[in-house]
């Protein structure tokens, strides 16, 4: 079920930024995937992925309570997550990443949520 929320090119993109990462590299990469809940307010932009297990993903978490932050979740446990309607997670179609994820990050500080 996890391969749903990347493509091939996602995951793979993933893993280089979190090789990168894992390798102690300062970087500040484009977020590669967006995910959503459609029956929450729930977004992840990710950006990394962890080599060693291939399943802990980094970026911007908004849980939709205000407080987006930067943090770690895993794949897998994100699959199995349905919102209020059994809804699954969804992987934004057509989410092309504009800004680094810094400056994703400062936006959703002031705004209470991920722009975009």
């Amino acid at each position: 079920m996890t391969q749903l929320l990347t493509t091939a090119d996602q995951r793979a993109q993933l893993l280089a930024n979190g090789t990168a990462r894992a390798a102690g590299q300062s970087i500040d990469p484009m977020p590669v995937v967006r995910l959503f809940t459609p029956d929450a307010h729930a977004t992840w932009l990710l950006a990394a992925l962890d080599p060693a297990d291939g399943d802990s993903a980094w970026g911007l978490i908004d849980l939709g309570i205000g407080m987006p932050e930067l943090g770690t979740v895993k794949l897998s446990d994100l699959a199995t997550i349905v919102g209020p309607r059994q809804r699954p997670i969804l992987r934004d179609q057509y989410f092309h990443a504009s800004r680094p994820l810094s400056e994703y990050v400062r936006l959703a500080q002031i705004d209470g949520s991920i722009p975009d």
